[in-house]
Order: structure tokens, then C-alpha cells, then sequence
């Protein structure tokens, strides 16, 4: 091995080591700096605009992007999340209490069934109260543990949630800024054909705006339908079922209906006609097409992946960081999909011509 070879695979141990190093540093706050990405990217053609009427103030422009993005993403998000945390309290501590008890739900939903449906289900047991209860009092000790230690760790990690947050707004500022001549630096530097380069870099942030822009909004848009009907017939806790109807609407295949669904037939079975027929026709009428009509135009067939792909890679995303993983997940599978098609194509290129 020559001197040449020998310091070229040291620099790379080095380079390597201080990556490894820099990143598990990162690491603490990798959801400040993830979302800094991510708003940046999907406000790269508002910010683009924005700079196009003052060319000669990049800092001005990246601040006005900024304060639009608090204005439109951040501020209301963050009302919503302390009216629901606020909701979610009063509805454990009525189930704490008594004042909302699941068994007699039941118990009116099992009253109104068939005869020989009741049978059946005498046979499995689930019609028994008593052990109804029993797990239904499980269910309650652990969901309180659950809140409780929540509570308890965001209590906690106040100042380290600030700190992110903080961290967020200050790397999407710069990002915003500087981040063209940023992207520019990184591509120069990875080791690919230019053509890959840009395949892949356009891939990575179509995805992106997909998922985020796409997916949320349409999120958004099941929730609010939802929670607004809730609200108009009646039912306890609007914002918070509208909340959870939306994180379920980010699931292809599972959706709202998880929870309109019951709701609906507990209204049918307990003789609220009206109120199910209702929840049924919003349900299937408008809830249920806001994704067949919505998710095409905002997000298209950009990420062509299909939806089994997208299911098991967001639930797989979800399952390793959390919330964060609904946009990862569809991420990585999409650059999973765009490197094996380049090196697919790089293959074939590379086949002699048969004679």
C-alpha cells in the first residue's frame, strides 16, 4: 500500500469518526433539526417569491418567510394542542369518576342487538358485564399511569422542549437563507453522478411536500369535518375526537372511519336514528372522499409509491421515532425505491450490447 492509499483511507476513517461524532451530537434534538428541514423545504417556493420582490435582502426575506410560517403552521398548532390537552383532562378525569361509564354504553348497545347475535356473543363472553368492567377498570388504572407519567415527563422536558423549539426556528431561519449555497456545498460533495445526485435530491424533497403538505392538510380537513360534526350532535370531547380522526386519516386504509364508525353505531343501536344516519352520511359522504379528492390534487402521483408501501412505511416509521416517523418513514421508503431504480438503470446501462 502506498502513502497515497494509506492517507486517503485514513482521511476517510476521520471523516467518517467526526460524522459518526457530529451526528450523535445532533442527535438530542434531531426533531428540532428534522422539522427545520422539513419547513424549510415546504416553504422553499413561498421563500423563493418572497426574495424575487427584495433580491437584495436575503435576511429580511427569510425573516417575513419565517414569521408566515409561525403565522400559518406553528401558532395554530400549538392553540389546538393546549385546547386538546385541556380537553383530554376533562374527559379522563369524568372516566375516573364515573361520570362517563363505557359498560352502560355497552350495555345499550348489547340491549338493542338481536337475540341470536346476544347468544353468540354470550358464548365469547363479551357480553358480561362484570368482566366488562374489570377490564375496563384495568384499561382506566393504566391509561391514568400512562397520563400521569406523561404529564409528569412533560413537566420535565419543559425547558428541553423550548430549547428545540428555539433550536427549530434558528436552523430554519439560516436554512432559509443560506440554504441554497448549503445544498449546492452537500451535492459537490457526495461522491455520485451528477444526474443521481439530482434524482435523488429531487426525489427527497418531493416526498417532502408531499407527505407534509398533502398528507396534513388532508388530516386537517377529516379532522375538522369530523370534530365539527361531533359537535353539532352532541357528542363529548369534539376537539379531541376531530384530533384523532385526523392522526388516523395520516394511516391509508385505516382512516377516520376508526372512530365515526362506532360512534355511528351506538347512535343506530341505542335507537338515535337521526344522529347515526347523519354520522353515516357525513362519514361516508364527506369525510370518506376529502382523501379520493383532496390527496390528488395536493399531492398527486409525485411520490409514486403505492399504498401498501405507504401504509407499512409510515406505521414502520411511526413504530421507530414516534410522530416524526409519518414523514421519515414514506422518506426512506421513497429513496429506498428512487436508489435501486438509478442502480437498476446504472446496471443495465453498463451490459455490454449483445451481438
Amino acid at each position: 500500500m502506498n502513502s497515497k492509499d494509506l492517507q486517503r483511507k485514513t482521511f476517510l476513517l476521520l471523516l467518517a469518526g467526526v460524522t459518526l461524532a457530529f451526528l450523535a451530537i445532533l442527535w438530542p434534538f434531531y426533531g428540532a433539526v428534522f422539522w427545520g428541514v422539513v419547513l424549510t423545504i415546504v416553504f422553499a417556493p413561498l421563500h423563493r417569491r418572497i426574495v424575487a420582490r427584495m433580491p437584495q435582502r436575503p435576511t429580511l426575506a427569510a425573516l417575513a418567510t419565517l414569521g408566515l410560517c409561525l403565522l400559518i403552521v406553528i401558532l395554530p398548532t400549538a392553540l389546538v394542542a393546549v385546547s386538546l390537552v385541556q380537553e383530554a383532562a376533562t374527559v379522563y378525569a369524568r372516566l375516573k369518576s364515573g361520570e362517563i361509564d363505557m359498560g352502560a354504553y355497552f350495555q345499550q348497545i348489547v340491549a338493542a342487538l338481536p337475540s341470536w347475535l346476544v347468544g353468540q356473543l354470550e358464548r365469547l363472553g363479551i357480553t358480561s358485564i362484570a368482566s366488562l368492567q374489570q377490564k375496563l377498570s384495568a384499561i382506566a388504572v393504566q391509561g391514568g399511569q400512562v397520563l400521569a407519567t406523561q404529564a409528569f415527563n412533560i413537566g420535565q422536558n419543559t425547558f428541553q422542549f423550548l430549547v428545540g423549539f428555539c433550536i427549530m426556528l434558528y436552523l430554519l431561519f439560516f436554512l432559509l437563507r443560506d440554504g441554497m449555497a448549503l445544498v449546492a456545498l452537500i451535492l459537490h460533495a457526495v461522491p455520485l453522478d451528477d444526474m443521481h445526485k439530482r434524482a435523488l435530491g429531487a426525489k427527497f424533497a418531493t416526498v417532502i411536500r408531499a407527505t407534509v403538505k398533502g398528507n396534513i392538510a388532508v388530516a386537517a380537513t377529516q379532522g375538522l369535518i369530523g370534530g365539527l360534526t361531533f359537535w353539532a350532535l352532541g357528542i363529548e370531547a369534539p376537539l379531541l375526537w376531530g384530533v384523532l380522526m385526523a392522526f388516523l386519516s395520516l394511516l391509508p386504509a385505516v382512516g377516520a372511519g376508526l372512530i365515526w364508525g362506532p360512534v355511528a353505531v351506538y347512535f343506530l343501536a341505542t335507537g338515535a336514528l337521526v344522529q347515526g344516519i347523519v354520522l353515516i352520511a357525513v362519514g361516508v359522504g364527506v369525510i370518506g372522499l376529502v382523501d379520493n379528492i383532496l390527496r390528488p390534487i395536493l399531492v398527486g402521483k409525485d411520490t409514486r409509491m403505492p399504498d401498501y408501501v405507504v401504509l407499512i412505511s409510515t406505521l414502520g416509521g411511526m413504530a421507530m421515532f414516534g410522530l416524526n416517523g409519518f414523514v421519515i418513514g414514506p422518506v426512506i421508503a421513497a429513496l429506498f425505491i428512487a436508489a435501486w431504480d438509478i442502480f437498476a438503470n446504472s446496471s443495465h446501462e453498463a451490459e455490454p450490447p449483445a451481438r
